[in-house]
């Protein structure tokens, strides 16, 4: 292979869609959560990806069988007022510099192509510590900063400090070169571990943000089994950790 290859699976016709970004990241915050959406809403499947920019790999399936490692993208049609959706996923993000622009450009030919009016990216935040999970934003209008802190998300100046990397940043900033709105929701997370109660977080603020209502129970239990094991962890790492001077334990590194 040495083109990168869309393959579509089904036509379908939506109505000014909103696409969300889900892939690969920090603590698996954005997948976690555009996967959760594919299953409550029931989406399905139009277009498949495949790029010679992923990994030189494929996965093994439970038959036996292989499959080409490939980015997807899934579509729902919004009943009772809801909008419709593209949901972008898949098993890895690009491998090379090149690839991510290439991939990008891909995702935003498609998104123009379905007419899509906004963009959500979805990501972690690495704080390298276990912290509750707020959620940090980044947008490429000031109003659309406005609208996302009547919702909770938090805007820092400057951060990221490093800026935010791969698809989640390019489709919110070349997004904005071709005229669409985009806003990337990142849940703070150590960066770990997989963050089931991060992604919790971001799923809340995205639901309120575009309009729907997803049963969040089976996310719930899986950030609930995620929070024991944190603790676990936590209290392995105070056993190792001396007493500061008057006897109290230090807790600056908890979060």
């Amino acid at each position: 292979m040495k083109k990168t290859f869309v393959r579509r699976l089904k036509d379908l016709s939506l109505e000014s869609p909103i696409l969300v970004e889900g892939l690969p990241g920090v603590g698996h915050v954005g997948k976690l959560v555009a996967e959760h959406l594919i299953e409550e809403l029931k989406a399905e499947k139009i277009i498949e990806i495949y790029s010679p920019h992923f990994p030189p790999q494929v996965l093994v399936q439970s038959d036996g069988t292989v499959r080409q490692v490939r980015n997807e993208i899934y579509a729902y049609k919004g009943a009772d007022g809801e909008p419709d959706l593209l949901i972008l996923v898949g098993d890895y993000q690009s491998a090379t510099n090149e690839g991510h622009y290439e991939l990008t450009g891909i995702f935003l030919d498609i998104a123009e192509e379905f007419g899509v009016r906004r963009i959500y990216t979805l990501g972690g935040y690495g704080t390298g510590q276990f912290v509750e999970p707020q959620v940090i934003g980044a947008t490429n209008r000031s109003e659309l900063v406005e609208e996302m802190k009547s919702l909770g998300v938090v805007f820092h100046e400057n951060e990221p400090g490093g800026g935010i990397i791969g698809v989640s940043g390019l489709l919110v900033g070349l997004g904005g070169l071709r005229g669409i709105d985009a806003v990337c929701l990142m849940g703070t997370t150590s960066g770990y571990l997989v963050d089931p109660k991060s992604a919790h977080a971001v799923l809340k603020v995205l639901c309120k943000a575009i309009g729907i209502e997803v049963r969040t129970q089976a996310l719930e239990e899986r950030a609930a089994e995620m929070e024991r094991i944190v603790s676990k962890l936590q209290e392995m790492e105070r056993a190792q950790v001396p007493y500061e001077s008057g006897g109290e334990e230090d807790l600056r590194y908890i979060g």
